[in-house]
């Protein structure tokens, strides 16, 4: 089974509380405090990593957590810092943050995710998912002229925790694509090092392959993705093939195989306007991306009904250039040029089962790739040298409203005061007192009407106004 999908919960490590503690030595009298800080929680981070293939593992553990953070020692010994949690991704992970991760999609093309947080396209890329909390301070570095013996210390933080979405998107130069039993899997296991299953019934190809084609003149190499069949109807689930069209969409050219005696019924160029259909139902993205057209098991015809299925195709081809479709504008050249296009050139025909054609395939995929790089379609992973990386900006100020006569203070910097607090220890109550008023709390307070008194909430905790 192949994985492509994958709905996560992580938790990054709780700070280590800090300690309360003052130094006892012999002939010292009054040593001070001398209570350590504790350590910061471990961060989660998801690196992709060149080997794997799919999400299996981690849809199968579905919860990650990294370890907290160790409390603060006496002699001024901080805790240890919480070991960082690493989720080894395929290359070519995308991860977003889930608006509403309640109802897992069950499909790709069903997730709703409401933002893209990394896209991690090359081998080693890491992307930090969940920051670790921060350990509390030790009573030690609360010690002033005035405060000689502090018997407080602060809290660690929680660490983030979020449910996240992890969609692979396969990272190929090329995508094949075609109605089930085009010759999409032969093609591929006679051009490619790959192995995909071949039989004669359709849908043979259950899960998306990857191949790796090589130049025999030059050596240079490129890489093909083929995907399971796909039907009409395909972009709104019909058959497999909705599951994995994503996967072409990072592809810089479509290989598009047309079986020449058609499919259930349908002549070659009935299933090439279908296909094109659902490519335009399913995303714009994919429907434009460059195609090339290959005619598969010419063996089976004569020669001359495959020529004229290949005219048919290009003829249809060139009326789609001249209105504007972006699928065959690579036929006008660099400027565009829409001089006497036959449509001819996007297409070639080709036997997977005798070999015949398949090297000119491989020379005329080359060739157009190259042409497409250079015009400023770059490969896919060059196209995304780093990756895409989005962190909402911390609310270090704060503000205070009223809500249903409710006084509220809202502010990360003020929260994160109270989440440190013990409120259980008096003198740390004392302490974020004082914090409040010197950063005009009460006072903002007092001017939006609350009274000395007056119960005041800060991150679900209630308050006197003092």
């Amino acid at each position: 089974m192949f994985y492509d999908l994958a709905q996560i919960e992580i938790s990054a490590g709780k700070g280590g509380n800090g300690c309360i503690s003052f130094r006892r030595e012999k002939f010292v009298p009054k040593g001070g405090p001398d209570g350590g800080d504790g350590g910061d929680g471990g961060d989660i981070i998801i690196a992709a990593r060149a080997g794997l293939r799919d999400l299996a593992f981690v849809r199968r553990r579905r919860k990650f957590s990294a370890t907290n953070g160790g409390a603060g020692e006496g002699a001024k010994k901080n805790g240890r810092r919480g070991k960082n949690l690493i989720i080894a991704v395929p290359c070519g992970t995308q991860i977003f943050e889930e608006a509403d991760a309640a109802q897992p999609p069950a499909t790709a093309a069903q997730s709703t995710a409401a933002s893209l947080l990394a896209d991690l396209v090359a081998d080693g890329q890491r992307f930090l998912a969940a920051r670790g909390g921060e350990g509390g301070r030790g009573n030690a570095r609360f010690a002033t002229a005035t405060r000689r013996a502090p018997r407080f210390s602060e809290l660690g933080l929680i660490g983030e925790k979020k449910k996240i979405l992890l969609k692979l998107k396969l990272l190929a130069d090329a995508g094949l694509l075609g109605f089930p039993n085009a010759g999409k899997s032969s093609l591929l296991r006679v051009i490619s090092n790959a192995k995909p299953k071949v039989a004669d019934y359709p849908f043979t190809t259950l899960a998306p392959m990857l191949g790796t084609v090589e130049d025999a003149q030059s050596h240079q190499q490129f890489t093909v993705a083929d995907i399971p069949g796909l039907l009409e109807g395909a972009s709104g689930g019909a058959g497999l093939g909705d599951e994995f069209l994503a996967h072409l969409e990072r592809s810089s050219l479509l290989i598009h195989l047309v079986d020449v005696g058609g499919y259930y019924g349908n002549g070659p160029l009935t299933n090439f306007k279908v296909i094109n259909k659902e490519l335009s139902s399913f995303s714009a993205k994919l429907a434009a991306k460059s195609q090339l057209v290959a005619v598969n098991k010419i063996d089976l015809v004569a020669k001359a009904d495959a020529l004229a299925v290949a005219s048919a195709l290009a003829a249809e081809i060139a009326a789609r250039f001249r209105a504007g479709d972006p699928a065959f504008a690579w036929l006008g050249g660099a400027d565009g040029a829409a001089a006497d296009v036959d449509g001819s050139q996007a297409v070639l025909i080709v036997s997977a089962a005798t070999g015949q054609g398949t090297q000119t395939l491989i020379s005329r995929v080359f060739d157009l790739l190259q042409e497409l790089w250079q015009n400023a379609l770059p490969r896919p992973v060059e196209q995304a040298a780093g990756h895409i990386t989005y962190h909402p900006g911390e609310e270090e100020g704060w503000r205070a409203v009223v809500e249903n006569g409710q006084f509220i203070v809202r502010g990360s910097a003020i929260e994160k005061l109270v989440a440190r607090t013990d409120f259980s220890n008096d003198e740390a109550v004392s302490y974020l007192q004082e914090q409040l008023k010197r950063l005009g709390v009460s006072e903002a307070l007092r001017r939006a009407g609350a009274r000395s008194g007056e119960a005041v909430q800060i991150s679900g905790k209630e308050f006197e106004l003092w």
